[in-house]
């Protein structure tokens, strides 16, 4: 006699196990302990065999004669039952493994370890719009589902609030992750190639676009009025006033500054000048110096004065405090600020240069305080050596000129031009670097305070 709701739901455990016929093959097992189970018994081959439908009541009476009619139709057809579900469980699998979602994980993971130190910003980069714009559409579909007009979708919709540059982004990562799906033989068809034939044109760029000297008040009013976090606001204050590049200011550690002397040494590997020259064998390029003015080194000492436990940066990351904040962070900030297509981080280095050269300083103090290139083979070597003691009245006299712009006081006195210049020579830089004992920066710290104290 078949089951019915009320005899399923009622039957209860007891002192052994036993099943409770519906017919057809399909029964009810009552263990002992546990859950209900439902049974289907049927021959194949000559063998009696059972496969399980699941456990009472997650699979209802109906459900259960549903899956039994199923498996007794493969029965008839030669089909074992356990076989197809075997292969449907694979089939789940395999699509959860060739989701776009998985499959964007695999290619970020491998794309994450070919990249260069100082190219990890853009895995970060590329990972946190997977998750904003591109997985939240097409994560759980799978690769081979997925079409052109699906991925077109993606990028129009970014492209719709006015991110033509993010669009650009993900148009290129798209079409690396299909590309890949492809190298993994999970598809034939790439339907995100060539899609930049039919992407709206983003307006002109302009490359580091940096402040005059006459907008500088407003920058400076935006920046007090800033609501971010305080240390942000003061690694962009530290911009201003000395003339670092982004990435040597998110680099930098609390051993590079000597608070005594007011200065900043930056490895001449972290030093875009300098770094290639670093990598030729057996060539020792001593720190950049960096002066700071009584300004800047306020602000080193108050970021100093916060180090926590593991803390190895200046600027620690806002989430893991013994990472450096992010490449994306003090840009976020000046546009946040209102500067977008105004100023970047790295603009604030021209604005330094556009404003000290039309205040008439040395060219030489401002390309040695840029750390620039010079095109003089012979004092590239250690052109960053050179004016420290010019350069720190000139960033002395900028820091006060600053302060005199947002705060409203009077303009500071132009220090003198003394028309000595601070060289250093090649030849007595080698003697200099022969002395033992002394690592690089040592050696070259030993050298500087000595040519300091001539002074």
């Amino acid at each position: 006699m078949p089951l019915t709701d009320t005899a399923v739901r009622h039957a209860k455990p007891s002192s052994k196990d036993y099943s409770l016929a519906d017919g057809l093959g399909l029964s009810l097992f009552v263990p002992i302990r546990g859950s209900k189970q439902w049974h289907f018994r049927y021959s194949l081959h000559g063998k009696q065999l059972r496969i399980s439908f699941g456990t009472y009541p997650e699979i209802s009476l109906k459900q259960a004669r549903e899956r039994r009619d199923s498996a007794r139709a493969a029965v008839a057809q030669d089909i074992d039952p356990r076989q197809t579900r075997r292969l449907e469980r694979q089939q789940r699998a395999s699509a959860r493994d060739n989701s776009f979602e998985a499959v964007a994980a695999r290619w970020h993971e491998f794309r994450s370890k070919k990249l260069t130190p100082g190219q990890k910003g853009s895995s970060g980069q590329s990972k946190r719009y997977l998750d904003r714009d591109i997985l939240p559409v097409l994560g759980k579909l799978t690769m081979a589902e997925i079409t052109r007009l699906d991925v077109l979708g993606v990028v129009r919709r970014i492209e719709g609030r006015g991110a033509l540059v993010s669009a650009g982004k993900c148009r290129t990562w798209l079409n690396h992750i299909f590309r890949y799906a492809m190298a993994e033989g999970i598809i034939d068809v790439n339907p995100a190639s060539d899609l930049d034939i039919v992407a709206e044109t983003p307006p002109p760029v302009r490359h580091n676009p940096h402040l005059q000297l006459s907008e500088l008040p407003r920058f400076l009013k935006r920046l007090e009025d800033f609501s971010g976090a305080t240390t942000t606001k003061l690694g962009v204050r530290l911009l201003l006033l000395t003339g670092v590049r982004t990435g040597e200011l998110r680099a930098a550690t609390p051993e590079q500054f000597d608070l005594e002397n007011g200065v900043w040494f930056i490895p001449a590997e972290g030093v875009k000048q300098l770094r290639n020259r670093v990598r030729n064998k057996g060539e020792v390029i001593p720190s950049y110096i960096v002066p700071l003015s009584r300004q800047a080194l306020e602000i080193v000492s108050c970021l100093l004065k916060g180090k926590g436990r593991g803390r190895r940066y200046l600027l620690p990351h806002r989430v893991e405090p013994h990472e450096k904040i992010s490449e994306n962070t003090l840009n976020s900030a000046i546009r946040r600020m209102g500067f977008v297509g105004e100023l970047t981080g790295h603009g604030l280095r021209g604005t330094i240069s556009t404003a000290l050269n039309e205040l008439n300083f040395n060219s030489g103090w401002i390309e040695a305080q840029l750390s620039h290139a010079d095109t003089n083979k012979v004092r590239a070597a250690y052109n960053h050596a050179q004016y420290v003691v010019q350069r720190r009245s000139m960033m002395q006299y900028w820091a006060d000129l600053l302060d005199a712009l947002e705060y409203g006081t009077s303009m500071p006195e132009k220090p003198v031009d003394e028309g000595a210049v601070l060289q250093v020579s090649v030849s007595n830089i080698g003697s200099e670097m022969e002395l033992e004992g002394l690592s690089s920066n040592e050696r070259f710290r030993h050298q500087s305070f000595n040519q300091l104290d001539e002074r």
